[in-house]
């Protein structure tokens, strides 16, 4: 890998700080930043990618992990404060990662530093809710679902000690998403929304994630792609050139000027 900033919350694996852009990434539960490695080496220098690190994994595994999506979204969004400047910020986010950008959406607005759009994939809608109780779960329900996501590797799974180093992290995880609540009040985003989803996701379905329309007076879009809850790995190109329209859209007035 290239050279990454030091920082606990945020990586930066290719930085490209003449970039016009800033493109942050929240992984999914059980995820870690590296997952957004290749979107970081397709999109630079194009755009200045960020990747958020949650407590509980790789480098931060030695650290409790955090069980409430507001303390996340708080704590990202003071990071990203702290190194704001007059470029433009773009989030997205899959599954429990869409969750996290929304809310530190909503933190960023609050400081009057953007977002300029937010892309969220995978998930329903931050109003909707299920019943679901995965954290709750025996490690042997945890894996089950897992399995089921095809989001983890399958030889992963079978290995003991490696189980014994992420199931914390993704059981800390489910259970921030499964206890989430959108705070009552919450206004709807000045910044327009893209939803994504795969169209066998057997988590979430399409019209679940077309609510995400109500939390923008912006401009809404969804797009469907082949596959299921991880369809955005073999989908890879489909969800970049999403991402790098994004960008392209961008208002001129919203661009730094150069000079």
């Amino acid at each position: 890998m290239t050279a990454q900033t030091e920082d606990l919350w945020i990586r930066n694996f290719h930085p490209a700080p003449d970039a016009a852009v800033r493109l942050v990434c929240f992984p999914h539960a059980g995820g870690s930043a590296s997952f957004y490695f290749p979107v970081s080496r397709a999109l630079a220098p194009g755009a200045d990618v960020f990747v958020a690190q949650y407590p509980g994994r790789q480098d931060r595994r030695t650290e409790p992990v955090v069980t409430d999506i507001g303390e996340l979204a708080d704590r990202i969004a003071d990071d990203l404060a702290a190194r704001a400047d007059d470029r433009p910020i773009v989030l997205f986010g899959h599954s429990m990662g869409a969750l996290v950008a929304f809310e530190v959406a909503h933190r960023l607005r609050a400081r009057g530093t953007g977002p300029a759009s937010l892309v969220a994939s995978g998930r329903r809608a931050p109003h909707l809710y299920r019943d679901d109780a995965v954290h709750r779960r025996s490690d042997e329900g945890l894996v089950a679902e897992l399995k089921d996501l095809s989001g983890t590797d399958a030889g992963l799974l079978g290995d003991d000690e490696i189980l014994r180093m992420i199931l914390p992290a993704i059981r800390g995880d489910y259970r921030a998403v499964e206890t989430y609540r959108l705070a009552d009040g919450t206004a709807p985003l000045d910044c327009p929304v893209l939803a994504l989803v795969g169209d066998s996701d057997p988590r979430v379905d399409v019209d679940e994630v077309r609510g995400w329309e109500r939390h923008t007076t912006a401009g809404f879009a969804l797009e469907v792609l082949p596959g299921g809850h991880f369809y955005l790995v073999r989908e890879q190109a489909a969800v970049l050139a999403a991402l790098r329209e994004r960008i392209a859209a961008l208002p001129a007035s919203s661009l730094p000027v150069a000079g």
